[in-house]
């Protein structure tokens, strides 16, 4: 994604900070696992590329999500004025429609951004998914990893609905990239684990999603 963006280390350095600025993910606490988020969602129009920001609301899955997905609402905080105005993000939001594009036809997009930050307590570990293996209820799921520290496993598993894995991958490499049809598979990403026990890990990752407008 680097070398397709050009983007350079002090570009992507800056990106990367502003997985400093999240907050508690109270639906991931209950579950047991420290997850720092935010949250927002866009209109994407592919002909043009533009993005337009919609106003803050609750993240609510869609019908078509696993039932044990589903968010309370009230738990998200919105994305900050920052990170929205990042030229970064709007260029990896305007790609990731034109892969929707290929899954569907639509000549508008909405995407779902979500800044994750999956943190390992010192000798212990932290789960991405807490709710396990499932499904958003969109189009298009991406997950770009971020960056990592000290971490180890965060292994990301798609899987056929009736149950056999179709690709397992680390996203080890900043700027890693994985997309899925989420009409068509479910996901999952594994525990991480502090590498050196004495200190803690965390994860940082952008998961886009993309959907239709209703």
């Amino acid at each position: 994604m680097k070398a397709h963006f050009g983007t350079g280390e002090d570009e992507w350095a800056r990106f990367a900070a502003h997985w400093q600025d999240l907050a508690q993910d109270r639906y991931a606490a209950e579950r047991g696992t420290c997850r720092l988020r935010r949250y927002g969602q866009f209109t994407l129009t592919p002909a043009t590329g533009s993005l337009a920001q919609l106003p803050d609301t609750p993240f609510v899955q869609p019908d078509g999500a696993t039932p044990s997905t589903r968010t309370p609402t009230g738990t998200s905080p919105p994305l900050t004025d920052a990170f929205v105005a990042d030229p970064l993000l709007h260029s990896i939001v305007a790609l990731l429609g034109h892969v929707a594009g290929a899954l569907d036809s639509a000549a508008c997009w909405i995407a779902k951004v979500h800044p994750f930050r999956v943190v390992a307590r010192a000798g212990g570990e932290g789960q991405p998914t807490p709710e396990g293996r499932h499904r958003d209820g969109m189009t298009l799921v991406s997950s770009l990893l971020v960056g990592r520290n000290n971490a180890t496993g965060g292994r990301s598993t798609v899987f056929a609905p009736d149950g056999p894995e179709l690709l397992s991958a680390t996203l080890a490499e900043p700027a890693s990239l994985l997309l899925s049809d989420d009409r068509r598979t479910l996901h999952a990403v594994s525990p991480i684990r502090p590498l050196d026990s004495s200190r803690p890990a965390h994860r940082d990752v952008l998961v886009v999603t993309t959907l239709i407008p209703a």
